[in-house]
């Protein structure tokens, strides 16, 4: 996931300015570029693992060994990708993925059965609440205020909190109804929330610095998601 994100980013940054009021040329636009290309075919590469492991195990365990993974955000970014990462980006990115590794490891007994059993109005309200949130944050895409790099990132990741979550209540159909929850309402959803905000976080790389906004996205993408554990899931 993180040397997905790191690909994106270079082609991002490569790329034309992105328009959420012309995603689909913007999108065009992107995959133009070879390096976001790559990334996207790694960044599904990760997200293939990532449905696969919520639909396996808790979500409490899943976002919890994800969030952890953060900590190689720096490493990778500077050793690999020859960005200037500084001390304070160190200290912080690691005290991120220690914070979000230790609130999903002490969420208790919620959420521990690989089965995803759930309320359809606490989840339904849960994903609204989060698309609203992230929907809300875009409006710097009508201007580019000084924290709009970082304001897009969280919009990113609170969207992608949304997918995360309804993947995690699709699964519970996976045993019933197989390939045919491809059909179902709530694969729609996925779909959508996921390239909505893969727009909006194309824009936010081409923003912000690279560390920043990256740590941001996933943070808030975790935080959203195993907040999903005592408030949606049971």
């Amino acid at each position: 996931s993180i040397v997905g994100f790191l690909l994106k980013q270079r082609g991002a940054v490569a790329s034309p300015d992105v328009s959420l009021r012309r995603p689909v040329r913007s999108t065009f636009a992107l995959f133009s570029n070879k390096w976001w290309t790559i990334g996207i075919v790694v960044a599904m590469g990760s997200w293939v693992f990532h449905v696969a492991a919520l639909a396996l195990a808790p979500i409490s365990l899943v976002q919890s060994v994800i969030a952890g993974g953060l900590v190689m955000l720096t490493i990778v970014a500077d050793r690999v990708f020859g960005h200037s990462v500084s001390r304070r980006e160190w200290i912080g990115v690691a005290f991120v993925a220690l914070g979000l590794a230790i609130l999903a490891a002490t969420s208790g007994e919620v959420a521990d059965s690989a089965r995803s059993t759930y309320g359809d109005g606490a989840l339904a309200r849960y994903v609204i609440l989060l698309t609203a949130g992230g929907l809300l944050l875009c409006a710097p895409f009508t201007r580019v205020p000084k924290a709009a790099g970082m304001l897009l990132a969280v919009s990113a990741g609170l969207l992608w909190a949304a997918s995360d979550v309804t993947i995690k209540a699709l699964s519970g159909e996976l045993g019933d109804q197989g390939i045919g929850v491809l059909l179902d309402p709530m694969a729609l959803v996925i779909l959508v929330l996921s390239l909505v905000g893969l727009v909006v976080s194309a824009r936010s790389l081409q923003l912000g610095d690279v560390v920043p906004v990256i740590a941001a996205t996933s943070a808030t993408a975790n935080i959203g998601t195993i907040l999903a554990g005592p408030l949606v899931f049971m």
